[in-house]
């Protein structure tokens, strides 16, 4: 599997690998070890990831662009900068308003 990132290369500008599909969901792993897998995701604008639930913890983190998340039945507001936390098995929902991109960090539960 190919990561954006190795052990040689520590860094990297998230923009710089941000490129959106015309539509649907484009995905890129960033670095993936056996606790953690980091993912760098560019959904077309008027995208939708319907409900589904994940065994493990797992964070996001808005780049860029505009839409919603709804996690445990609560709607919340994607832009720049929000930093989201889910448990394990939370099912949860997201719709892009504009082109969105974020970081999605998969970890072990426990």
């Amino acid at each position: 599997m190919t990561t954006l990132i190795s052990p040689e290369t520590t860094t990297l500008q998230l923009k710089d690998h941000i490129s959106y599909p015309e539509s649907g969901v484009l995905s890129k792993v960033i670095w993936k070890d056996d606790v953690c897998q980091y993912s760098l995701f560019c959904l077309a604008a008027n995208t939708e990831i319907s409900e589904h639930t994940s065994t493990r913890n797992a964070t996001v983190q808005v780049v860029e662009g505009t839409g919603s998340l709804t996690l445990n039945d609560e709607t919340i507001a994607l832009a720049p900068g929000v930093f989201i936390f889910m448990a394990a098995n939370a099912p949860h929902a997201l719709a892009a308003a504009s082109n969105l991109a974020f970081v999605l960090t998969l970890s072990s539960a426990s």
